[in-house]
């Protein structure tokens, strides 16, 4: 797959261009992009678990599939996908989905201070293909169910309250959910060749009981310019959601979204893209797009989870490509910032960084078996990110 940097801004030298003004907002410029050095350099040969990383960063696996979390007595599940993390005192946990069909689920391991694991467990059960999801300001994890007519549940990541499904947020193939605590409302998005774009507004901020489901409106073919919003009729799924709004503009598979600074950052695996929704503006832009990089140039392949460290660069997960997170720094360099190896048969997911962002947790979701879904391995990086 070919990829081009269709970058917010002006272009800075001629290895890459950049975004513009805070956190890549700016007006679109239509430049390619060519592999260029991060802010952490060239990738070091790989270390013991197979994963090749830039000088000063060391890797440790954390869980693997139908295995004893370390330090636990509790086994971690398969086909880990989309996570994230939360502060617990002076530790934190990182949840984890499981992308198993008809089982699904979630779950979560424990560190405390000093980053040892200290307990694991589940957090949700009896769910089917938990893919991605999102975090909420109030400390809980929405699993997103990809099938048709999913749902998505709110979760404890403590796992001391019972999940919660959350109707109101409409049934469709979701994938992963990003909250805007400004405009108060949550960002969806779908994983269908023709897919949608959505936000759920809640009746009350924190409470997902209720609220209206509207999806976004504009041009299809446009990849950038003025989108507006509409209400969708019945967000159960029947009629099928993503067919309820005439001009819903549509998105070829929908994965990965993160909420920073005003804007929505999320991708699409069919055009391998990355879109930026601005929320103050109503606006929707391309952030990265290869097709203007010569085949066999482009560093980032197979775009998918994606999230933003406090530095304000973007990491963003490959779903297989070279097995891959490359990073987008805010002034437009696109490079990869580790490669697993061995793994082609996989997909990278559930990159999170901890609160205090040292360590970058993700997942290989099949690890080295290939399509089986059972040998999914769990991992920590720890080195000298920026802040």
């Amino acid at each position: 797959m070919e990829r081009r940097n269709f970058l917010r801004g002006a272009v800075i030298g001629s290895s890459a261009a950049a975004f513009g003004g805070s956190l890549w907002r700016g007006a679109a410029v239509a430049a390619p992009a060519q592999p260029g050095t991060g802010p952490y350099g060239a990738l070091a040969a790989a270390d013991a678990n197979g994963i090749e990383l830039p000088g000063g960063f060391a890797s440790r696996v954390i869980a693997r599939s139908g295995q004893t979390v370390p330090g636990t007595s509790y086994s971690w599940h398969s086909a880990p996908d989309g996570g994230a993390c939360y502060a617990d005192g002076s530790g934190w946990i990182y949840v984890s989905n499981s992308e198993l069909p008809l089982i699904g689920g979630a779950s979560a391991v424990k560190f405390n201070a000093s980053g040892t694991v200290t307990g694991a467990y589940r957090i949700l059960n009896g769910t089917n293909s938990n893919c991605a999801g999102g975090a909420t300001p109030w400390q809980t994890w929405l699993s997103c169910e990809e099938v048709g007519r999913g749902y998505v549940y709110e979760t404890d990541p403590w796992g001391v309250k019972a999940a919660v499904r959350r109707p109101a947020m409409g049934r469709f193939k979701h994938e992963a959910a990003a909250c805007d605590p400004e405009r108060q409302v949550i960002y969806l998005t779908e994983d269908e060749t023709d897919g949608c774009f959505y936000r759920f507004r809640p009746t009350t901020w924190g409470d997902l009981s209720s609220g209206t489901l509207e999806v976004l409106v504009g041009d299809t073919a446009a990849t950038s310019g003025a989108v507006s919003w509409a209400v969708v009729p019945d967000p159960d799924g029947s009629p099928v959601t993503r067919g309820q709004v005439a001009g819903a503009k549509r998105f070829n598979g929908g994965e990965g979204c993160h909420y920073a600074g005003g804007v929505c950052y999320f991708t699409t695996k069919g055009d391998n893209r990355v879109w930026a929704y601005d929320a103050a503006a109503s606006t929707i832009d391309l952030s990265y797009d290869d097709s203007l990089v010569p085949s066999g140039a482009a560093p980032l392949t197979g775009v998918d989870n994606v999230t933003v460290s406090s530095s304000r660069d973007m990491f963003v997960a490959e779903d297989g490509g070279n097995m891959e997170i490359c990073i987008i720094t805010p002034e437009g360099t696109v490079s990869p910032f580790l490669r697993i190896n061995g793994q082609s048969g996989s997909e990278i997911t559930g990159p999170a960084f901890s609160p205090d962002g040292r360590r970058l947790y993700f997942s290989s979701q099949r690890g080295t078996s290939g399509n089986t879904l059972g040998g999914g391995i769990t991992y920590e990086v720890t080195g000298p990110f920026r802040g």
